[in-house]
């Protein structure tokens, strides 16, 4: 199985690289993002808003089972035919990072690699899918997670706004106990409807601004 996740991007001037590191069992993305690399491992112990930032995944459950284990359920929508999942998750501590297993499913862990780079650090996110055999993977090629590229956009994204305001107690209350939780759709609609309001905001103080240069 070729796992076919080969794409380069910049977003915000960070660079976001993702492509096949075997051909047959495994992909991968990398991100620069203005953390240290102590910074960096501190946010990646929240495991479920790392999954939560993933654009791609519809959160059904996600139940804590002990300090290190997860039961995580949901759709994911990154294949033309979404596909449901159901995985308990095991997340270890290894030098330089994290690796997260799963116990089903096409997928057999997830690897996230931290180290200094010119920007603060880099952070590479590896999808390995070498628990199957050859001939069970061709038949789960539906099961074949596509978001990788598209979750290590918005993990950038996420992460250069964190830097910015996670000074605020009131930003890091929002973003954990308001938008967190959204679902993907949710969340732009918020984010459109957010932009309305500021354009009628600023229609209405510039009508204001009008009437009173003319008739004032």
């Amino acid at each position: 199985m070729s796992v076919s996740i080969i794409m380069q991007e910049n977003i915000n001037n960070e660079d976001v690289v993702g492509e096949n590191v075997n051909r047959e069992d495994a992909a991968w993305a990398s991100l620069n993002t203005p953390l240290t690399v102590a910074e960096l491992m501190s946010f990646c112990r929240d495991i479920e808003r790392l999954f939560r930032i993933n654009p791609m995944l519809e959160f059904s459950s996600w139940k804590p089972l002990n300090d290190n284990q997860y039961l995580f359920s949901g759709k994911n929508i990154s294949q033309e035919v979404a596909f449901g999942f159901e995985y308990k998750l095991t997340v270890s501590e290894i030098m330089g990072g994290f690796i997260i297993n799963y116990d089903n499913g096409l997928k057999s862990s997830t690897t996230l690699k931290i180290e200094p780079s010119s920007h603060g650090s880099k952070l590479t996110i590896t999808d390995n899918y070498e628990g199957m055999s050859k001939e069970d993977r061709e038949t789960h090629l539906g099961e074949v997670d596509k978001s990788l590229v598209v979750w290590a956009g918005y993990l950038q994204q996420f992460l250069i706004t964190w830097q910015r305001w996670s000074v605020f107690g009131i930003w890091r209350w929002y973003m954990k106990y308001i938008w967190q939780p959204m679902k993907p759709i949710s969340r732009r609609i918020t984010y459109m409807l957010l932009w309305i309001t500021v354009v009628e905001l600023a229609l209405i103080v510039l009508g204001v601004g009008i009437y009173f240069a003319e008739y004032t």
